[in-house]
């Protein structure tokens, strides 16, 4: 399960990392798996915001709306982040290595989409046919007692 605060907690470390590596002038190409991580944690964002635009059926009755500010806040704190960063990246390498790290959270959105996000939708899926069945199960339930109850007072078995 991914949570927003991981997510950010990530994104702000390789954010740091990122930052650190730029200034000392290392190469782009070393810093791959800083990329990688902070495209992920923004990935995952884009995720957690798009699931509390929509959220699944056991979580109708919580407070959904604090979960979505809270990813809109952090999200907003990530656009700062993702600003400077292409501000710091497009003044030391141009403009064509920020459009590289631009393709390379697109293929990391993707990886992640199939590996994580496909497997989060089906297990909420499942959780929510799950508790479709029993509250239809609990209804008709309630039903066949009434019925039953009722004729029983009437004398109809």
């Amino acid at each position: 399960m991914i949570d927003p605060i991981t997510a950010f907690t990530a994104a702000s470390a390789a954010f740091s990392g990122l930052k650190k590596a730029i200034a000392v002038g290392k190469d782009l190409t070393s810093m791959g798996s800083q990329l990688s991580t902070w495209s992920k944690a923004v990935a995952d964002l884009d995720f957690l915001e798009q699931k509390a635009k929509k959220p699944p059926m056991y979580k109708m009755f919580t407070d959904t709306q604090a979960s979505a500010l809270d990813i809109w806040s952090k999200k907003q704190k990530l656009k700062e982040m993702r600003e400077e960063l292409r501000a710091h990246i497009s003044w030391t390498y141009g403009p064509a290595a920020w459009n590289e790290i631009v393709a390379i959270e697109a293929e990391q959105r993707k990886a992640q989409r199939d590996a994580v996000y496909a497997k989060e939708e089906l297990r909420q899926k499942i959780i929510d046919i799950i508790l479709g069945i029993l509250i239809l199960g609990t209804a008709v339930g309630i039903l066949v007692i009434v019925i039953y109850v009722l004729g029983k007072g009437r004398g109809k078995w």
